[in-house]
């Protein structure tokens, strides 16, 4: 039997607003503006203003939202003291995906219309960074850092996960990479999240679903992945043997081609010049070793089989991460506290979309391979006939 579209490739299921992919010619565009615009001229808090109410926001928009996730940071100290209860191995994702789901529970509020759901939002975009700084410091044994109202959001973050104000450079850099993951359409995470939403589920919840689709290794975990090969192969000049008996066996690599862009992927260009800047400032060997990786697959790609390749998202994003000190099993959850962003837009989207037709409840249809014991099914037997 002929094999169905796997994974609903190619399949539209819903229009959006948010944001949008140009494979073929390589542009990300959130709300019209295109990601390298965004990337040179905005902040992560004005990126997400307009992820979230469909255009940038005025001086004054900008001051009241950043003041209400300012306000925003803070999680319950009994969140925290909780934390203390995990095993300080657990992995972080689930950590980031159960106390998510918890916050429905410390905050009891109105969940249904539509200006609660941006409340929500913004209660979410501020919370996940100081649970996961939360969760880094706690399972280290240090004290969790207060956020800090005279902080950026990307700098906030950096301070309470290593208990000191990042210098601007630094903060400009990871501010970047917040805007540069923020969204991407209908991958996997913001699929199920729109799918949990259309049941008329709230946003902690659907943000928790989202979460638990990130962190598959397929999904958020891939420049933990190349950061692991980077890891492995050390040495510049070992790079190129690496390469070539990894692909003559066969085995992809990481950070290597994406499924939807068919050139270079936008914020692969953006992070692979951010990598080379912290590079310059750290004096570390990651992202020589990176760009090496990339121009040897390219070219063994096009001598093994005449074909493209370019890198994605990943391949930059884990050196850069690294060279900022950021433990390699919470790249998945930064990834979240910028996707968030993303996944609420989503998420109030498909629960109060203007434009008809009106988003419906998901249900796709499956095609039944199962057995077949007759043309009125299988012959029941009790359990003494069963042999």
């Amino acid at each position: 039997m002929e094999t169905k579209n796997i994974g609903l490739r190619g399949i539209e299921v819903a229009d959006t607003r948010i944001s949008n992919i140009d494979g073929e010619k390589g542009r990300l565009i959130y709300r019209g503006f295109d990601i390298l615009d965004l990337t040179k001229n905005s902040t992560f808090e004005e990126t997400a203003y307009l992820l979230l109410y469909d255009s940038l926001p005025t001086k004054q928009e900008l001051d009241e939202f950043n003041g209400k996730l300012i306000d925003a940071r803070y999680i319950p100290k009994q969140m925290q003291k909780n934390m203390g209860n995990w095993r300080k191995d657990a992995d972080p994702m689930d950590m980031l995906q159960a106390f998510v789901s918890a916050l429905a529970g410390y905050y009891d509020e109105e969940f249904s219309n539509k200006d609660a759901s941006y409340e929500k939002a913004i209660n979410l975009i501020a919370k996940v960074p100081t649970i996961v700084a939360s969760w880094h410091r706690i399972r280290n044994g240090l004290e969790p850092m207060d956020p800090d109202s005279s902080l950026s959001h990307a700098a906030n973050f950096l301070y309470m996960m290593f208990g000191e104000r990042p210098d601007p450079e630094v903060e400009k850099i990871f501010d970047t990479c917040l805007i540069l993951h923020a969204d991407h359409t209908f991958n996997a995470s913001t699929f199920t999240a729109r799918q949990v939403a259309s049941t008329r589920a709230h946003m902690y919840s659907a943000s928790s679903a989202a979460i638990g689709a990130l962190s598959g290794e397929l999904h958020g975990g891939a420049n933990t992945e190349v950061m692991k090969m980077l890891l492995e192969i050390g040495e510049l000049d070992k790079v190129e043997g690496w390469i070539k008996e990894k692909m003559n066996a066969g085995e992809r690599i990481m950070g290597m081609g994406h499924a939807v862009y068919k050139t270079y992927d936008p914020r692969a260009q953006v992070l692979k010049e951010l990598s080379r800047k912290l590079a310059e400032k750290t004096k570390e060997p990651w992202y020589d070793i990176t760009e090496k990786v990339e121009t040897t697959t390219i070219s063994e790609m096009k001598s093994q089989k005449d074909k493209d390749i370019y890198p994605n998202v990943d391949l930059y994003s884990a050196s850069l991460y690294y060279m900022l000190k950021i433990p390699m099993d919470l790249n998945t959850p930064i990834f979240a506290i910028s996707r968030v962003v993303g996944w609420a837009a989503h998420i109030i989207e498909e629960k109060f979309a203007e434009a008809a037709p009106k988003p419906a409840l998901y249900r796709p249809k499956a095609t039944y391979v199962g057995k077949y014991c007759g043309p009125e099914g299988c012959e029941y037997q009790t359990l003494d006939l069963r042999k």
